[in-house]
């Protein structure tokens, strides 16, 4: 008896590629690691701090940051820790959840020999809640715009700073005098470029001690 051939059946359709990983660079641009190029991958929420802000933000700050101890919270590509260390800051914690970010940061930091450079995996906000009062002079705050991060990072971050301390708060918008104020900080230079707004923050008892 001859049988009728079944149909064909329907073949599955196939697994999407995986997108390829687009990548760019960004350079340090001072100090003693001057023109050490970074590489920035292609993630969600990764935007590293323009060259603009970075060059203003260390006019602000003097560019000789010798003894200073560092934290970077959000550290990503890790472009503001390395330009710390970069201009001679004695220690730069860069934490950053993300473990491919954070075996990039460990390459560049043994291809610098940046001994004062340590990146570790974890919860920015834990590493500020868990510093020594008063240990810090400068703490990066750099979380994604799209992230509800920015007031518990900003209210970690200023127990943790020294009296003559400084917080860089990079964020989507403008923050007021009322809410840093309400947060034990005040502002002590402000800039704009483009979607980005740059604050360096101070204590609010840093005018009396000075």
């Amino acid at each position: 008896m001859k049988r009728t051939p079944s149909p064909d059946k329907p073949r599955a359709p196939r697994p999407p590629r995986p997108r390829a990983v687009q990548s760019h660079e960004v350079r340090i641009i001072g100090g003693q690691y001057k023109r050490t190029k970074l590489q920035v991958a292609d993630k969600p929420g990764l935007r590293p701090t323009p060259d603009r802000v970075r060059e203003t933000l260390f006019n602000w700050l003097g560019q000789d940051l010798s003894g200073w101890r560092c934290l970077d919270a959000f550290a990503g590509t890790g472009a503001l820790g390395f330009e710390a260390a970069s201009r001679g800051a004695a220690q730069v914690l860069l934490v950053e959840q993300d473990a491919a970010l954070v075996a990039q940061l460990k390459r560049v930091q043994e291809q610098l020999k940046a001994t004062a450079v340590q990146a570790v995996r974890g919860d920015g906000l834990a590493a500020l809640r868990h510093a020594s009062p008063g240990s810090l002079e400068l703490v990066f705050l750099d979380p994604p715009f799209d992230s509800n991060l920015f007031e518990s990072a900003v209210q970690a971050s200023a127990p943790a700073l020294a009296v003559a301390g400084f917080v860089y708060l990079e964020a989507p918008r403008r923050w007021l005098d009322a809410e840093l104020q309400g947060l034990g900080l005040q502002l002590h230079r402000y800039l704009r470029a483009g979607t980005v707004h740059a604050h360096l923050l101070r204590r609010i008892d840093a005018a009396q001690a000075g």
